[in-house]
């Protein structure tokens, strides 16, 4: 027969050769002889236009086939052997077939690999074969890179055996599986189970031995880092884009000097099998001339960025390494009078990092010294909004039955009081990291067990250790700020202990459910040591507020005035950004630098917290202001005690009866100790500060245990009437 030019456009997309009905019927599969040594088979499509004794290809097909138009070929029927000759699996090569058409939108290889197989069902196909595949009115270029046989058990519904058989020429079937690869240079999106199988790269060096890693001391610091940061790139992709799971591309290590920062990011880059780490100071991306700074970080993203726009996800995994990253990157505005160039260098870097064109196959290590203040944020989701963000960020876990039932979507937005929506995105993947890490061995070398990796589900408990490990809000109560101030517990002495403890309850439901007043401010006064700060803590953790947080002088220690201003405003304007918050304006006269001589105090802070405690919050929050001072005539003075509310005294200990009933609350004392304690004191007047009380006691005990039992109620008998005995 002789070789003619496909009649139709629609024809030449069927991947059949057409013949006229006088010679073949349509479903024939036929070998055609080009050459003494070569041929090919294809399936035949009958149409009128075709004369006989020809037979029409495609453009691709003959450039497969090395035909020339008119060519004589040999032609005659083939017959295929279903028992070793339909295909099982084949693996397609795929790219755009018009350069000039790629574009950025994702691809479904899982629903492409079923158009594909139902258009294509019951045709013949060779390894090597080139053809065109229409979908979504997008014409792509496949190439044939691989044949598996189908194991003929399947068809007779028997137990199928795990034997792979390759072969160069097979019938596509129904329940074939077909997997689609992207060329090396394609720019095409592809997403989907029905891609890159099992033989794709490891991101770890197989060369690579933890026992010589290097590091003393910081197992745990590494252990987290790689079930945050690469549980998920050493998953199967399939298996990572079922839970809608994304890489984590950023890592901020911070501590002092020292402590091995630099160290464990240079290992770890080590460690992946990546392109060759970029190690930059922090430092030496500024320069003196304008734009430069700027410049300097393009550089070094550049390469991931052209390979990236070459290879797509094929990209190698590429490395930068920061280390002393607060040389440059200081909070965004925070820098009054300047030239501005660290909020553009920040602005540049960051754009890199999660711009607009964010790269999967890139990831950024940090190391810095100080943990600077976050970068202020507008108001944080409400429960309601939180149940829309976790919903968003579980709907392809819960597509693809990877999020446990015991997941309560409506129980994570009430455990997730402040956080904001990136938080929400960020305590998804700490879950699903530690699921993921569960099917991870890591001794020496990093394995994954891939069976069981498929029956991986997110469970709750996942969640509640990304809670209380992982993911802490940056805005809202952390427990360790005020928590230290009420480890001993609070001790009722007196019935006027409980009854600071009840008006404090009052003050925070007047706070939460008094639409006339969403400001509340309290002083708590008292004499030094009588546990002022204890009470306002406590009444702080009661009230179950999202947002607590103590402004406190030891925190700005060495501050400047101004320094010191800019850090209580700051702390008040987080405040305003959740529905309900507390603060606790610790020690105040100290916030203000009073002292009885010389330059008395602060005007410029006592100005900034005169104007803090009288701003109402924005519209639907509410605020608490908890004030602590020993020196309430101060305040009076200042003109400050007028900006409170309310006053509430606290007390000191001051008769015997008190005393012994502190006494017997804090323990530490035996029976015939505390009688010999009450005979002495008892008619006396007292002044004493439950604080010191507190230490006085642990004092005594220490004397107990160096001297056997002896004079330690006589040591504190000693202290006390030294001290704190006086006639008022």
């Amino acid at each position: 027969m002789q070789a003619a030019r496909c009649p139709t456009d629609e024809l030449s997309l069927t991947n059949c050769v057409v013949a006229s009905e006088k010679d073949f019927k349509s479903g024939q599969h036929l070998s055609i002889k080009t050459t003494p040594t070569q041929k090919f088979v294809f399936t035949v499509k009958t149409h009128s236009s075709v004369v006989p004794r020809t037979i029409a290809f495609s453009l691709p097909q003959r450039k497969w086939a090395g035909l020339s138009l008119n060519q004589d070929v040999e032609v005659s029927v083939y017959n295929f052997d279903p028992s070793r000759q339909y295909v099982g699996t084949m693996t397609l090569e795929i790219d755009f077939l018009q350069k000039k058409s790629v574009d950025s939108n994702p691809y479904d290889s899982d629903k492409m690999a079923i158009e594909f197989i139902q258009f294509f069902t019951a045709q013949a196909f060779s390894i090597g074969q080139q053809f065109v595949f229409s979908y979504c009115d997008k014409l792509f270029a496949l190439l044939i890179k691989d044949i598996e046989a189908m194991d003929p058990s399947i068809l007779r519904s028997e137990q199928s055996s795990s034997k792979k058989q390759k072969i160069e020429i097979g019938l596509l079937h129904g329940n074939s599986q077909v997997i689609f690869e992207k060329s090396e240079t394609s720019s095409l999106n592809l997403i989907g189970k029905a891609k890159t199988r099992g033989s794709r790269q490891s991101i770890i060096n197989p060369d690579w031995n933890f026992e010589r890693m290097g590091i003393g001391g910081l197992d745990k610091e590494f252990s987290d880092i790689f079930r945050r940061a690469f549980a998920s790139r050493v998953f199967p992709p399939d298996i990572v884009e079922q839970m809608g799971c994304k890489h984590v591309k950023g890592i901020l290590l911070f501590g002092p000097p020292g402590c091995g920062k630099t160290l464990m990011a240079r290992q770890i880059g080590k460690m992946l099998n990546a392109r060759e780490p970029k190690v930059v100071n922090g430092p030496e991306i500024l320069n003196k001339y304008v734009g430069e700074s700027e410049a300097n970080i393009r550089k070094l993203f550049a390469d991931a960025e052209e390979e990236q726009k070459r290879l797509g996800a094929n990209s190698g995994l590429h490395i930068i390494i920061f280390d002393e990253i607060d040389a440059i990157c200081k909070q965004r505005g925070s820098m009054a009078g300047s030239t501005g160039v660290h909020d553009t260098v920040v602005n540049q870097l960051l754009s890199k990092i999660d711009g607009v064109e964010q790269m999967t196959t890139l990831h950024v290590f940090f190391t810095d010294s100080l943990l600077n203040h976050t970068v202020p944020s507008p108001g944080l989701p409400d429960e309601t909004g939180r149940v829309q963000i976790l919903n968003i960020h579980t709907a392809k876990m819960s597509q693809s039955n990877m999020l446990a039932k015991d997941v309560d979507i409506k129980e994570l937005a009430v455990e997730t009081k402040n956080y904001s929506g990136a938080e929400l995105e960020g305590l998804v993947r700490a879950a699903q990291s530690t699921a993921m890490n569960r099917h991870i061995k890591a001794s020496t070398q990093v394995e994954v067990d891939t069976e069981k990796a498929h029956m991986l589900q997110v469970s709750r408990s996942d969640f509640l250790a990304a809670l209380n490990n992982d993911i802490k809000p940056a805005f809202g109560t952390n427990q360790e700020d005020y928590s230290s101030y009420i480890m001993n517990g609070i001790v009722k002495w007196s019935n006027g202990v409980s009854d600071i403890l009840g008006d404090g309850e009052l003050l925070v439901q007047q706070t939460k459910n008094s639409e006339r007043t969403p400001l509340v401010t309290v002083l708590l006064e008292g004499s030094p040591h009588s546990g002022k700060t204890a009470l306002a803590a406590k009444i702080a953790e009661d009230s179950q507020f999202p947002f607590i947080k103590i402004c406190s002088p030891d925190k700005m220690i060495g501050f400047t005035e101004t320094a010191k201003c800019q850090a209580i405003k700051k702390i008040f304007e987080d405040a305003y950004k959740s529905q309900l918050s507390c603060v606790v304006v610790d020690d105040i006269e100290r916030l203000l630098d009073f002292v009885p001589i010389g330059p008395r105090f602060s005007n410029l802070v006592l100005q900034a917290l005169l104007v803090l405690l009288k701003k109402h919050p924005p519209r639907g929050r509410k605020l608490l202001i908890l004030g602590t001072t020993s020196r309430k005539d101060v305040l009076q003075e200042m003109g400050m005690l007028d900006s409170f509310s309310t006053t509430i005294h606290i007390p000191n200990i001051s008769n015997g009866q008190h005393l012994m009933e502190a006494l017997e609350l804090l323990g530490g004392f035996q029976e015939e100790e505390r009688a010999t304690i009450a005979k002495q004191v008892k008619g006396q007047t007292v002044w004493l500060g439950i604080k010191k009380l507190q230490m006085l006691i642990e004092m005594s005990l220490q004397v107990r245990f160096l001297f056997l039992n002896r004079y330690s109620s006589r040591l504190l008998l000693v202290l006390f009437n030294e001290n704190y005995s006086h006639v008022c």
